[in-house]
């Protein structure tokens, strides 16, 4: 499996070689000094997007606007010298980390966004499943449930999929996460 895949939006020339080498040994890092560039460059291949907010010339705001109008699907975070204010609820960010940062919040909020990803995922997958296997617990009876093959493959791989979502959930600590969101 390819490593995870990172664009970095950062207009600081020496900042942005910082954060790069923080992250270059683990990701496939993609880093860019404009929003002009960023909007050149963005695509489906990127996991993260770290975005500079404040960027000459086209925001980091504008470069959001993009992303959600293309329907990327990558997950977002703003590391930013702007300290959050009320006008991030609109935004279509997955976090905000304010400047400086260190190589381990970087590595971390990575991490956590691609395990967010994961668990979105795995919900997505079992949820389709579970709607799979109540309506043919309503349309068929005990026996036939029991006798069916792909029935009881069903189950196993709903069982699974609540074990892998319960993984995810502690490794990303789900209870803190969502009490800050």
């Amino acid at each position: 499996m390819d490593s995870p895949s990172i664009l970095l939006v950062e207009d600081d020339p020496e900042l942005a070689s910082i954060h790069t080498d923080f992250l270059d040994d683990e990701y496939q890092v993609t880093t860019v000094h404009s929003g002009e560039t960023a909007l050149e460059t963005l695509g489906d291949e990127f996991d993260v997007i770290l975005l500079d907010r404040r960027l000459p010339v086209v925001s980091g705001n504008e470069v959001l606007a993009a992303i959600e109008n293309r329907n990327l699907d990558c997950r977002v975070a703003l590391v930013t010298a702007v300290a959050p204010d009320f006008d991030i609820i609109n935004l279509g960010i997955d976090d905000y980390l304010v400047k400086p940062v260190t190589r381990a919040e970087l590595r971390e909020t990575i991490s956590r966004l691609l395990s967010l990803d994961e668990y979105t995922e795995h919900k997505r997958k079992l949820t389709a499943k579970r709607l799979k296997r109540n309506l043919l617990e309503v349309e068929k009876s005990r026996r036939e449930l029991h006798g069916s093959p792909e029935f009881v493959e069903l189950t196993a791989e709903i069982d699974e999929l609540e074990a892998e979502m319960e993984s995810i959930a502690e490794s990303l600590d789900v209870e803190n996460i969502e009490s800050r969101l």
